[in-house]
C-alpha cells in the first residue's frame, strides 16, 4: 500500500476495510464503539470503563507468500514505521519465510510426598496409555477437531526447597486454541489417577508459559544495496547490524533491550488479536535463558552473498477460538484484516512482525542513533501532553525537532508563544 502513512485517518480506515471486506459494523469498531460498557463488564471484575490504545496496520508483510495486512495495538511511537520499513525492504528477496511447530501446550502436575520418586515416575511412565485415554475424554470438542492429548513426561526435581518432587507433564495438542482452559481442565481431571499411580499428593496442577513445545520461527534475507541510506552506504549498514546483534548475544543487558524490541513487535500484534501478551512475554524470556544465560532471542549474521540474515524462534502460544479473540469485536476485526485461517499461521506472522521490528531497531541504533526517527514521532506525544491542539500540534512538534530540544518543559514554552499570537476568539485550528 503505495504511501498508506500519508493519506488521512479517514482514508487509511477507508483502504483497509475495502482490503479486507470488513462490513460497515466492523469498520465501526474501530471509531470507538468496538467493546462496550456492558461487555467488559462480563470480561473482568471491577470495571468502571474503558482503555483505549492507538490501533494501526503495518504494511508490506509478506510472510510464506502471502500478503498479510498487521494489526497492531500500542502506545510507543515509530514501531509501526519500523515493522512496516523492515517488511518493504525484505520484500526485495520474497519476504519472510516462517514455520511452526503443532500447537502443543504443557500442563505440569506437581507431586509432593513420595516414598520413593524414582519409583513412582516409573509408574507414571508405565501407565502413560492410560492417562492419555482419560485424559482425551476431559474435552470432546478438542478432540473432534484432531487435537488432544500427545505424551505424558515426567521429571526428578531432587533439589527444591520442599525436597524432592516429582513434575509430570502432560503434552496437548490444543489446534486454534490458546489452550490454557484446555489443558487446565486435562490437569485436574488427571488429579485422582496420578496419586493413585504415585501414592503422592498432587499439588499445583496448571499450565507451563514456557511452551518450549510450540515455537514459531522466522527468517528473512536483505540484500546489501538495500540496507543502504542517507550517507551509510550498505555493507556499513550490515556490518554494524551484526555486531550490535553480537552485543545482544554475549551481555545479558543489552540483551534485555535488544529482546524488548523484539516484543514491541510481538506484543502490538498479540494483543490486537485478543490473545494473552503476558504469556507470550513470558515464555519468550524464559526461553532466551534456557541455556542458563540470558541472550538475544533473533540471530543476524550473513550468506554466502554477503545478504543480511536474520532469524528468531520462540514460544507461541496464541489461538484464534476462545477468549478475547471471540469476545472482543476489534479482535475479530484484527483477525479478519490479517486474513488468518489457523493458529499455527497467526503465530509465523507474529514472529515474522518481532523481527522486523528487531531489524528497525538496531538499524537505527547502530547507524543514526535511535532518537533521530523515534523523537520525531515522540514530539508529538509531548506538544499534545503540553496542550497544543490541530495544527500546532504538528507546528510544536516540528519546533523542538529542529532545535534538538525535545523536552515536555520546551512543548509547554512553545505552546504558550503559540497562544500569545492567537486571538482568544479563534483556536489553534
Amino acid at each position: 500500500m503505495p504511501s498508506f502513512y500519508n493519506k488521512s485517518l479517514a482514508d487509511r480506515l477507508q483502504a483497509i476495510a475495502e482490503e479486507a471486506g470488513l462490513s460497515q459494523e466492523e469498520r465501526e469498531v474501530f471509531s470507538g464503539v468496538g467493546l462496550s460498557l456492558d461487555g467488559a463488564d462480563h470480561m473482568i471484575e471491577n470495571v468502571i470503563g474503558l482503555y483505549n490504545l492507538p490501533f494501526g496496520i503495518a504494511t508490506n508483510f509478506r510472510v510464506n507468500n502471502k500478503e498479510v495486512l498487521v494489526p497492531m495495538v500500542l502506545e510507543e511511537p515509530s514501531v509501526v514505521a519500523g515493522a512496516s520499513l523492515a517488511a518493504r525492504l525484505v520484500r526485495e528477496t520474497g519476504g519472510f519465510v516462517a514455520s511452526s511447530n503443532e500447537p502443543v501446550m504443557i500442563a505440569q502436575m506437581q507431586i509432593l510426598d513420595l516414598v520413593n520418586p524414582h519409583q513412582a515416575r516409573l509408574a507414571l511412565l508405565a501407565q502413560k496409555v492410560r492417562l492419555l485415554e482419560f485424559a482425551a475424554t476431559t474435552d470432546p470438542v478438542i478432540m473432534k477437531l484432531g487435537g488432544g492429548p500427545r505424551d505424558v513426561e515426567v521429571r526428578l526435581i531432587e533439589d527444591s526447597p520442599v525436597g524432592s518432587m516429582l513434575v509430570l507433564h502432560l503434552l496437548y495438542d490444543c489446534r486454534d486454541a490458546m489452550g490454557a482452559n484446555t489443558v487446565n481442565t486435562a490437569a485436574e481431571a488427571l488429579k485422582p489417577m496420578v496419586e493413585e499411580i504415585t501414592g503422592g499428593r498432587v499439588n499445583l496442577r496448571i499450565l507451563s508459559n514456557l511452551a518450549d513445545h510450540r515455537l514459531a520461527r522466522s527468517t528473512c534475507v536483505i540484500p546489501t544495496s538495500a540496507l543502504a541510506f542517507a550517507q551509510f552506504d550498505g555493507e556499513f549498514v550490515r556490518d554494524r547490524i551484526v555486531e550490535a546483534y553480537a552485543f545482544a548475544a554475549a551481555d545479558p543487558y543489552r540483551a534485555a533491550t535488544h529482546n524488548k524490541g523484539i516484543m514491541n513487535g510481538v506484543d502490538a500484534v498479540v494483543i490486537a488479536t485478543g490473545n494473552d501478551w503476558r504469556a507470550i512475554e513470558a515464555g519468550a524470556h524464559a526461553y532466551a535463558a534456557r541455556s542458563g544465560r540470558y541472550t538475544s532471542l533473533s540471530q543476524w549474521g550473513t550468506d554466502n552473498d554477503g545478504n543480511l540474515v536474520g532469524t528468531v524462534e520462540m514460544p507461541m502460544a496464541v489461538g484464534i477460538i476462545g477468549g478475547a479473540t471471540k469476545v472482543h469485536p476489534t479482535a475479530r476485526a484484527a483477525l479478519k484484516i490479517m486474513g488468518i485461517q489457523s493458529a499455527r499461521e497467526l503465530a509465523e506472522v507474529i514472529v515474522s512482525v518481532g523481527l522486523a521490528q528487531n531489524f528497525a531497531a538496531i538499524r537505527a541504533l547502530a547507524t543514526e542513533g535511535i532518537q533521530r526517527g523515534h523523537m520525531s514521532l515522540h514530539a508529538r506525544q509531548l506538544a499534545m501532553a503540553a496542550g497544543a491542539e490541530g495544527a500546532a500540534i504538528e507546528q510544536v512538534a516540528s519546533q523542538m525537532v529542529q532545535e534538538k530540544q525535545v523536552r515536555l518543559d520546551r512543548a509547554q514554552a512553545l505552546v504558550e508563544e503559540i497562544k500569545s499570537y492567537i486571538p482568544k476568539d479563534r483556536s489553534y485550528d
